[in-house]
């Protein structure tokens, strides 16, 4: 199997059994990832040459505008697309294999943590997992130190507060705070 049925499987949502070939693919990205960031931590880097970096761990072309304040973590890398002038701060663990896909203009805090995969609740299962894509909508900001699990969209021009946890879709162009992330403000442009 290659990077791109892998991919495939996982964008579908499909059910990885521990072990399977789709599990052992994971952990080759995995590994992968683990060198590219690495690189990307352990020394000093242009703008150009973090962006250069970024686009080698994902696989994809970086706009210009693309910004990062390493470290950045992740342990895929190749399943995270970025739109034009998204900027990530310094400390973001993004785990990216069910898909985390960023909009234009997306401003992300520190210490934000992207989930996707949830493992299997039966005990006997628990090295299974299931993949669900993370969809960030254009201008949203994701405030310090928040959590996005899998599964969830943020509309278009849509502010978590710092330290939410966000376990449902957030609508456009509101505001949501707490443990779990709730609405509680409604943004007027």
């Amino acid at each position: 199997m290659d990077t791109k049925q892998f991919l495939e499987i996982m964008n579908r949502g499909e059910y990885v059994v521990a072990g399977s070939e789709a599990h052992l693919v994971m952990h080759y990205l995995s590994d992968e990832a683990r060198r590219i960031t690495a690189e990307l931590n352990n020394a000093y880097h242009t703008n150009e040459e973090i962006r250069s970096i970024f686009a080698k761990l994902i696989g994809k072309d970086v706009d210009e505008g693309f910004g990062l304040f390493p470290p950045f973590y992740t342990d895929c890398g190749k399943n995270i697309t970025v739109g034009k002038r998204v900027f990530i701060n310094s400390g973001c663990c993004f785990q990216d294999q069910g898909g985390i896909d960023i909009g234009d203009d997306v401003l992300i805090g520190q210490q934000v943590v992207i989930a996707t995969l949830n493992h299997d609740l039966n005990p006997e299962k628990r090295g299974s997992m299931v993949p669900k894509n993370v969809k960030i909508g254009n201008k949203v900001w994701i405030g310090a130190h928040a959590t996005i699990l899998a599964g969830v969209t943020i509309g278009d021009g849509a502010v978590v507060a710092a330290g939410a946890v966000v376990t449902k879709n957030v609508p456009p162009n509101t505001v949501v705070a707490g443990v779990p992330a709730k609405v509680i403000k409604e943004i007027e442009a």
